[in-house]
């Protein structure tokens, strides 16, 4: 099939509607029946202010974070949809992919 993979990019504390933002995010993928999200913990980045975002033992609030989704041209063109509602300001990888599963498993997880 071919479709996006799309990348949010945000800090573990940035929050939104009282949520991670991160978090949120999953729980809108689910809350719109997209097919998966996985979420990551990263240990360090920097963005485009050159401001360096890592994780220490003592304070995660600057914890880089990852939400990853792969959806068909629909379903990704529904969730920027849904998020031009909201009053937040997100950085965003979407790249084309040619996705699909492989394998017997019927059912099995295939996104997160």
């Amino acid at each position: 099939m071919q479709g996006y993979q799309v990348t949010f990019f945000t800090q573990q504390n940035r929050r939104h509607r009282g949520k991670m933002l991160a978090d949120w995010l999953v729980t809108l993928a689910k809350e719109m029946h997209l097919p998966g999200a996985t979420l990551v913990s990263a240990i360090e980045g920097f963005g485009h202010t050159g401001r360096l975002h890592s994780y220490h033992f003592f304070e995660l609030a600057d914890q880089p974070m990852e939400v990853a989704l792969v959806l068909s041209e629909e379903e990704c063109q529904r969730l920027f949809e849904r998020l031009q509602q909201e009053d937040l300001a997100l950085f965003y990888v979407k790249t084309p992919a040619e996705y699909g599963t492989l394998g017997k498993q019927a059912g099995a997880d295939t996104a997160g």
